[in-house]
This record gives C-alpha cells, structure tokens and sequence, in this order.
C-alpha cells in the first residue's frame, strides 16, 4: 500500500488525494515561513547592527519557525491544535480569533487551499516517484517565495539558494533536464537578470530590481534549464505588466511604488514546469 502511493504513475487518484491533504497541512507550515522568516531576518540583523555598535542586543528571546508558539497577534491567546486544522478551524471559528474574536486573516486558509490544490494536481501530473516528490518541494518554496516577497519586497536567501542548490541536485541524473543545462540555466538565469539591473541603475539612476530576484531566477534556471528561460522572462513580464497597469489604474497605486517581481516569476516557473516543453516546442521552435 505505503510503496504504492509513494511510486505511483501519473494519474492515480488516491495518490493525489494523500498529496492534497499533506499540500494541506504543508500550507499551514507555510503560513508561518511567510510570517516569521521576514521577522527572523529583521531581528538577526537588528542583533548585528547592536553587537556592531556594543550596544545591547535588543532581541535575546528564542523566536523561530517552532518557538514561540503560534498565537493571537490581538490578545495573546495560544492557538490549540483543535483551532489549527487547516481550513476547517478557520471556517469552524467563521473567521475570527475564539477568545477575542478579532478577524483572522482570509490569507491562512488560502495559502493553505493553494498549497492543498497544487500538490494534488503535481502529484496527479508526475506521480509520485522523485519528480512527484521534487515538483512539490519546488512549488512549497515558490508559494513561500511569492508571500513573502508581496508583504515585504524580499527574498530571502534562506529559500531562493536551497532552491537552487535543490534543482542541482535533482537535475544529477537528469530528473527534469540534463545537469549541463541545469548549470547553465543557474549561471545565465542569474547573469541575466544581474545585467538588465545594472543596464536599468546606470539609464536611469534607480534599483529596477532586487537581488532576490536574480537567485530565484537562477533556481528556475537550475530546475527547468536555460532553455526555459525566455519564456519564464517573458511570462513573468506580461503577467507582471498586466498586474502592475491594473494596480495603477484601478487601486491608486502610486507609480513610483516598488511592485514586487518575484510573485510573477514565481507563477512563470510553475507555468514552465507544467507546460514549458509544449510552449517552446509551440511557439520557439525547439524539439525537447
């Protein structure tokens, strides 16, 4: 039973269905990367520019992914297991916290719906063998990646570099696509996007984008190859265009307010992933 589901082929039902529910649970795991990495890094370099300066260290508490536990950001109150099910508790408590009934983000349960829908699909379409199991720690650091960047503008190299090292290593026998491809794709992917940067500062004087996106374009090169690479450019930037019009005209966002770039690349990596062969055989030419 056990080694079917976990070498099933594509398509087998009950595979995608263990894989949905542990998509389910991994976005609960997720929500808490989202919300604590950023603060890890914020109280890590607080701690350094103190220790830099002989000043006390104004973080001395243990704060990380486990410790301390999840609770109530209005009034403290613990979160129990029975309240951390995911969708159920938050459809169970109709959306609010159950001691003081502050309102509970709509975010948790949909990371956790995404996550949940994604893994069972990916199962579905690669099974469960080492390319299953790879395109869903794939998608786990993408969806992370996405959040984090929209609520700070970062990337934290504590997911974009396991990410890339990962797609080395799953590419060591050719998993997705060759290890030279692999390699290639890492170094341009990142070259890339590192020479339109400094082009973009040296034209106009500004930042056009961070470096977090260079390494995550790097860990989609490393994964899919630099064959991939236009057409995750390319669809990163007309999804990325057609989000950014719509935030200026229909929400009042300021055109000089930073839009992050990392949530369109990562929806053109998964993009790449799923349909990426059929795209460039289609419309580039390329028989993969």
């Amino acid at each position: 039973m056990l080694q079917s589901l976990f070498f099933a082929a594509p398509g087998n039902p009950l595979a995608s269905v263990v894989a949905g529910v542990f998509g389910l649970l991994v976005g609960s795991f997720l929500n808490v990367v989202i919300h604590r990495l950023p603060k890890m890094m914020q109280r890590e370099s607080d701690n350094y520019v103190a220790q830099e300066s002989g000043k006390p260290l104004p973080h001395t508490d243990r704060y990380n992914l486990t410790v301390p536990r999840s609770a109530c950001p209005h009034c403290g109150h613990q979160i129990t297991a029975l309240e951390n099910v995911p969708v159920l508790s938050y459809l169970f408590l109709g959306g609010k916290c159950r001691k003081c009934k502050a309102p509970i983000s709509a975010r948790y349960p949909i990371v956790e719906l995404l996550t949940g829908a994604l893994s069972a699909f990916l199962v579905w379409r690669f099974g469960s063998g080492l390319a299953g199991l790879s395109t869903l720690v794939f998608a786990f650091f993408l969806i992370a990646m996405t959040f984090i960047d929209v609520d700070t503008q970062l990337l934290p190299d504590d997911l974009t570099l396991p990410l890339l090292w990962g797609g080395l290593l799953v590419n060591l026998n050719g998993t997705f696509v060759p290890l030279n491809d692999a390699v290639i794709g890492a170094a341009a992917g990142y070259l890339s996007l590192w020479a339109v940067y400094w082009l973009f500062k040296l034209a106009t004087g500004k930042e056009g984008m961070g470096y977090g996106d260079f390494k995550l374009l790097a860990a989609l090169g490393a994964w899919l190859g630099w064959i991939m690479l236009p057409v995750i450019v390319l669809l990163s930037s007309i999804v990325g265009a057609i989000v950014g019009i719509s935030l200026i005209a229909f929400s009042k966002h300021g055109r000089n307010n930073p839009i992050p770039f990392g949530p369109y690349l990562a929806a053109a990596g998964m993009i790449a992933l799923l349909y990426g062969k059929s795209i460039v055989q289609t419309y580039l030419g390329f028989q993969l």
